[in-house]
């Protein structure tokens, strides 16, 4: 006995964060044609089978067609699929995700009516196409645990940064303050980074200036960054 099987809509999305005056903001692209014209979403589109030769090659083609960005890193989310999330049909989508330092972004195709990074905080007061609020929670909530830890923050950083700089970064994604003496024991038991020469004016005294080392591995920790109110505790992932 034979069977007949329909195909799902397989597409790719990125959600792509930065951190800039102790705002986190995420990427959206307002969409010129449907569904959901009007409306904004993740860029992010089907995968074209010739042209691509997996899906991250997708995902990093739909950013620089749609936004003009190509990021350092991408990092694969989660799968999320069902029969309701896109009004053609049954859909799968593999969310991406990074953190990355700001930069100016445009279309450059006619299906994007525009690019903006936008404050996530905002994000309830807009029109956001499919379940593409869902995918960016998630992508937040992951971000806030690999901030916790790992050296992720230094993605948005410029080239060369304060102390003062990272413990900004992390305390606005995480949304709690940690302890300085705790991020400086971080930073040095990393070992991933440079002490710049040079140093810059913070707070009335000069401010002491890292750089990551060329080809500095990524690092994980054992154990969460201190914070104020979050105790450390291990973790598995």
């Amino acid at each position: 006995m034979s069977t007949e099987y329909t195909n799902p809509l397989f597409t790719v999305d990125s959600v792509l964060f930065t951190v800039e005056n102790e705002q986190l903001l995420v990427l959206l692209v307002k969409r010129a044609q449907a569904p959901f014209i009007g409306y904004w979403g993740l860029p992010g589109g089907f995968i074209d089978t010739i042209q691509d030769q997996n899906t991250d090659a997708t995902a990093r083609r739909k950013l620089q067609a749609k936004t003009g960005l190509n990021p350092g890193y991408l990092e694969q989310l989660q799968v999320i699929s069902g029969p309701a999330r896109d009004p053609r049909g049954f859909s799968v989508t593999l969310a991406y995700f990074a953190l990355v330092a700001y930069q100016a972004v445009s279309p450059q195709i006619t299906s994007v009516e525009s690019a903006s990074w936008v404050n996530y905080k905002e994000l309830p007061s807009l029109e956001l196409a499919f379940d593409h609020l869902h995918i960016i929670e998630a992508a937040r909530l992951r971000l806030q645990q690999k901030t916790l830890y790992s050296m992720t923050p230094v993605f948005c950083l410029p080239t060369q940064f304060t102390i003062a700089q990272l413990k900004s970064v992390i305390e606005t994604i995480i949304e709690k303050p940690v302890q300085r003496k705790s991020l400086m024991r971080r930073v040095e038991a990393s070992n991933i980074f440079d002490i710049s020469e040079e140093k810059t004016p913070s707070g009335g005294r000069m401010a002491q200036l890292y750089r990551l080392k060329p080809g500095a591995d990524y690092v994980n920790f054992e154990r969460n960054l201190s914070c104020s109110t979050v105790r450390d505790v291990d973790i598995n992932t």
